[in-house]
């Protein structure tokens, strides 16, 4: 016992490096911590062994989480030296309790010396404990707070406490940390959702844009009130009858936004996509599909998910139905329209394509005036209501209506006589307009 290896630590005197150097071998591949012994591997002695002995097995225990006594050995030599034989650990990464999971607390085994691991070297060992999924490994952020999740659950009636998080996978079985799961529910949540709203079909004319953050819930209702902000609502006349019919099935867009947010590869950094033009949506998230499955599968109603517990609480919420009937849904809802929704996938990412249901009605007329459907603006559907209720209005009437100035009330009139919504009766000061 003369000098200092991967698996040998001296230690002149009881000190808080020891749990350092503790940690250390359990993260790494265990080794054993000599106290009472110089850095020359002589073996000076402890005074007040007892004392000294007590210190450590009650630090060890207070100090170091997850509880790693259960791979501790504690042996004296001569009544001098205390030896601490530390295993390697089985629920990595062990951490100093004041600092948490992050480099400042966690430490690794590197030669005769113990280190600070870094932030990819503590996501391995995660991984390696938790397993590769996820949602269920342990958090690296442990400061969370659920006001948004706490909502959502109250909203639909389910309880939300925190004797409820280990069944829910919000908290993990080895020490009772919050998992990724959690932070993804958490207002801390750093992953966000991005719209854009584009004026021309190659999204390359940006108009607006708007970035949502915090808990998924709260991703969730902001980035839908948006969607539904921009499903504008079309009045279309054939003869006498008033057909007011929107963009995008309000359905289809709830289904396709949470399919994004439920489905996404959260251990990608970015954020899920949102392109909305004349012609179409397109919700472009992150992690393509899953081994075994593929677009056809996925129109089929066939399902595998991501984040299962993220899937389960969303069901038990009841926001989803289950597996696989979302797509499924949206494909229905779009079977009497010309052009279908369509998925594209790469490795690293899932798209889904709504159309706009009134520009392609539009498309697929060269001429609107021949045709047996008028496109109505919304002063236009102002006039006809009025009409419909009173059987007719005066110039001057027609511009308190709008509360526009006269050139404009009178282009509004012009283009209704040329569609062939009303008809003008009289001149000059007497003139009226009723419906045709």
């Amino acid at each position: 016992m003369n000098y200092e290896s991967e698996n040998t630590e001296f230690k002149l005197k009881m000190s808080d490096d020891i749990y350092k150097e503790v940690i250390a071998f359990a993260n790494t591949n265990g080794g054993t911590v000599y106290i009472g012994v110089d850095d020359d591997g002589n073996i000076v002695g402890i005074d007040n062994i007892d004392d000294t002995y007590t210190r450590i097995t009650n630090g060890i225990r207070d100090a170091i989480w997850p509880d790693a006594t259960m791979f501790i050995k504690y042996a004296l030599q001569g009544n001098r030296v205390i030896c601490i034989e530390v295993g390697e650990g089985s629920a990595k990464p062990y951490y100093l309790k004041s600092k948490g999971i992050k480099p400042s607390g966690v430490f690794i085994r590197q030669g005769a010396s113990s280190a600070q691991a870094s932030f990819e070297q503590i996501r391995q060992m995660i991984k390696n404990t938790d397993g590769d999924v996820f949602e269920a490994m342990r958090s690296m952020e442990q400061g969370l707070t659920f006001s948004s999740a706490s909502k959502a659950f109250a909203k639909y009636k389910v309880e939300f406490t925190e004797d409820k998080y280990v069944a829910l996978g919000l908290c993990s079985i080895y020490d009772d940390l919050y998992t990724n799961l959690a932070w993804i529910l958490s207002d801390q949540c750093q992953h966000t959702t991005k719209l854009a709203v584009f004026a021309d079909e190659e999204n390359t004319v940006f108009k607006d844009s708007r970035e949502f953050g915090g808990s998924v819930f709260e991703q969730l209702e902001n980035a839908y009130s948006y969607l539904m902000l921009c499903n504008r609502t079309v009045s279309v006349f054939q003869g006498l009858e008033r057909i007011e019919k929107q963009d995008y099935p309000e359905a289809a867009l709830r289904e396709a936004l949470l399919n994004a947010i439920v489905h996404r590869d959260y251990s990608f950094s970015g954020s899920i996509i949102i392109n909305i033009n004349d012609s179409c949506i397109e919700f472009i998230s992150l992690g393509g599909l899953l081994p075994g499955l593929s677009k056809e599968d996925i129109q089929s109603g066939i399902s595998q998910p991501r984040n299962r517990s993220l899937a389960e609480i969303f069901h038990r919420i009841k926001l989803i139905e289950s597996y696989g009937t979302g797509i499924r849904r949206i494909f229905n809802l779009y079977r009497e329209n010309s052009r279908q929704p369509k998925i594209e996938v790469t490795p690293n990412t899932f798209k889904l394509i709504l159309p706009n249901m009134n520009f392609e009605a539009a498309a697929d007329k060269e001429d609107f005036s021949k045709s047996n459907h008028i496109y109505v603006t919304p002063q236009m559907k102002t006039v006809l209501d009025y009409l419909l209720e009173y059987g007719e209005i005066g110039e001057e009437g027609l511009q308190e209506l709008l509360n526009v100035k006269r050139t404009r009330a009178y282009l509004v009139a012009r283009q209704m006589c040329e569609a062939g919504l009303i008809v003008t009766i009289g001149r000059g000061a007497s003139k009226k307009y009723k419906l045709k």
